[in-house]
């Protein structure tokens, strides 16, 4: 079999990068994540084909997270398409700095619409490890099979949690609900090397469940927004006091 940087043609370096995201870490925090939004959407009442449909268009689970609560908590449209779109502006800078590995001297725009859509951390992470190392025309479709492999991972296992979500316990669906939440600070937390990252992450864990508690709608966006900027005031504050 042919190894990541010596693909003999663009199917081969597909399936190279599908199996690549299958034996990947990420394929493990995936798949925890997605079998707590499944049961996120059951619980919230959405079809299992939507959670589908959601999954392949949204494709980023902070985002679905957020989709489904907010919509589920019976939030506006308006309101819903904005915290979406306010969380999707995190992945801009990662297209940014993927593009360039992608794109060739025969590297045609529509070639890079896929892989734009599919940028997501995971994917992002990857592709920055492994594209170096092989030559530039079977990159694009390397990526593709990488996001193809994580994506096809998270409708399957959304789909587990969903289904296991119906048939289970409260306590037993409430644990793969809390699989989500922890997923990500364990994977954020793991990510905070500089002092404001660590900051805005105490910020986050404090003002998240205050502001629920006091039933402020679109929490979760409102959290994101006023602890990332009181830790960049700080760290902006001790740089000026240094």
């Amino acid at each position: 079999m042919s190894t990541p940087d010596t693909f003999n043609s663009n199917a081969a370096a597909f399936f190279g990068g599908v199996k690549s995201a299958l034996f990947s870490v990420f394929f493990l925090v995936i798949m925890g994540t997605y079998i707590g939004i499944g049961a996120l959407a059951h619980d919230f009442g959405f079809a299992s084909w939507w959670l589908a449909l959601s999954t392949v268009m949204v494709w980023a689970a902070p985002a679905q997270v957020i989709l489904i609560s907010a919509l589920g908590a019976g939030a506006s449209l308006f309101e819903v398409a904005l915290a979406v779109t306010l969380s999707a502006i995190r992945l801009f800078p990662m297209v940014v700095a993927l593009l360039p590995l992608l794109r060739g001297e025969g590297t045609r725009l529509r070639d890079l619409l896929l892989p734009t859509h599919f940028t997501s951390v995971s994917m992002w992470v990857e592709s920055l490890r492994l594209l170096p190392a092989m030559p530039q025309e079977s990159r694009v479709a390397f990526c593709n099979g990488i996001s193809v492999g994580y994506m096809g991972t998270a409708a399957v296992f959304g789909l587990v949690g969903y289904y296991l979500a119906a048939g289970l316990p409260p306590l037993l669906a409430g644990t793969l609900l809390f699989l989500t939440p922890m997923s990500f600070l364990i994977s954020t937390a793991r990510n905070a090397h500089m002092m404001v990252d660590r900051m805005a992450l105490v910020f986050g864990l404090v003002l998240g469940p205050v502001l629920a508690a006091m039933h402020v709608e679109l929490d979760l966006m409102w959290t994101g927004v006023v602890g990332g900027t009181l830790a960049y005031g700080v760290h902006r504050l001790r740089e000026a006091a240094t």
